[in-house]
Order: structure tokens, then C-alpha cells, then sequence
């Protein structure tokens, strides 16, 4: 959001500044700083008025070009081309860190880096998953007494965070806007069911910080 208070305490040479070409303020600011300039008895031509609108315009276009830019190298590119490489999708591997912690996200993840011969990352994304699976069960065990009742749940923000940190190096890692075939859920699917079976008899031991385990946990005689 542009102030329009702090805008108003600059002088007018320092407005006509957010009306050059090339300027790098954002264009709710150009036009802010151009009903201060008018405000104050400035008198633009026509042709000075289109081109401030034009600027504007030139901005937001700008904008809307660079947010749609982040949105799709952020998302999947699935489709349905038979020649496509296929891979585990972000959104797999998003949700198995999260429910199942970071392992079984990081092994997925490995697995689609390894089929782009991506053989170092794929080696640093598994060592990633394991050393922070450590990490948060590390910190959430040591530092926060589940055994207080709280509407705040540090483990939901710490086992997200794993999962954003794959999610990251997909993104960073995998080259962009890649098409690529969704793989299977067959092996995630074995994998999350081998990793509910450790929450199961391993609960205090390794996962008393995962709230899915702590569910699983319950079912326990």
C-alpha cells in the first residue's frame, strides 16, 4: 500500500521524479504523486496527461506480467503428451511431507531429480529430508510442552516449513514450466502407508511431533 501522507511531504521536483520514464516506483505511487503535483496547482498538457496514464498503465501491465510469471513457475505443468517425462507433482510431494514428514516428500523428490539427471541435488534433496525430519523433531520435542492446551501449534508451523523447503528446491531445481505426465500414486501411496506403520509403533520415539501421528496414535491399545 503507498502512503499518500508521505507522498505529500516531498517536494514537487521529487514528485516529477515518479512521472519520468524508468522510474521504479509502483504505478498506485505515479498516480498518487500526480493528483499531489495537481493538487498543488501543477498544470499538465494533454500530451503530459496521456503519458502519465500510459506510464501507469506500462506499470501495472508490468506487474500483472511478473505475477503471472511466479504464479507459473510456481505451479504444475502437468499433461497429457505420451512423450513427456513423467514425475511425482509438487502437490504429491507437498502433502506426503506434511502428513508423513519429510522423508517420504524428499525420496519422491529425489526420485523426479534423478530422472532429470539432476544426480547431486537429487543426493542433497534426501539428505535435506532426513536432516531436517532430525531437526524439527529436535526442536518441537526440546522446546514446546504439547501437553498444554494452545489455538497456537508450533508443530504444524515447523513440519509446513519442511514441506515448503521441498517445495523450494522443486522449483529452484527442476527447470521451468517444465510438461511433464503426473507419475503414479502407487509408490507414494506405499511409501506414506510404510511411513504410517513407523508412526504407528514408533510414535514417542520419532513422531510424537506429527499431528497425523499423534491421530494414528490414538487408534493404539
Amino acid at each position: 500500500m503507498v502512503n499518500k501522507n508521505v507522498l505529500r511531504k516531498l517536494s514537487d521536483q521529487e514528485l516529477e521524479g515518479y512521472l519520468k520514464e524508468g522510474n521504479r516506483f509502483v504505478p498506485e505511487a505515479v498516480q498518487i504523486a500526480f493528483e499531489i503535483l495537481e493538487e498543488r496547482g501543477r498544470t499538465f498538457s494533454e500530451i503530459e496527461k496521456t503519458a502519465v496514464q500510459q506510464l501507469i498503465q506500462h506499470k501495472k501491465e508490468e506487474e500483472e506480467a511478473k505475477h503471472t510469471e511466479e504464479v507459473e513457475t510456481w505451479k504444475d505443468h502437468i499433461t497429457q503428451d505420451s512423450k513427456a517425462i513423467r514425475l511425482y507433482s509438487r502437490m504429491t510431494i507437498f502433502v506426503s511431507s506434511v502428513l508423513f514428514s519429510t522423508i517420504p516428500g524428499a525420496i519422491l523428490l529425489a526420485l523426479n531429480l534423478i530422472r532429470l539427471k539432476k544426480y547431486f541435488p537429487a543426493f542433497l534433496t534426501v539428505v535435506f529430508g532426513f536432516l531436517f525430519f532430525i531437526f524439527q523433531a529436535y526442536v518441537l520435542i526440546s522446546r514446546f510442552d504439547f501437553g498444554t492446551t494452545s489455538s497456537y501449534s508450533p508443530e504444524i508451523g515447523v513440519v509446513a516449513a519442511g514441506a515448503l523447503g521441498l517445495l523450494v528446491i522443486s522449483v529452484v531445481v527442476t527447470p521451468k514450466k517444465l510438461p511433464y505426465q503426473a507419475e503414479s500414486y502407487m509408490f507414494p501411496v506405499i511409501l506414506c502407508v510404510v511411513t504410517a506403520v513407523l508412526m504407528y509403533f514408533y510414535f514417542p520415539e520419532w513422531f510424537s511431533y506429527n499431528p497425523f501421528a499423534r491421530t494414528i496414535h490414538l487408534f493404539r491399545p
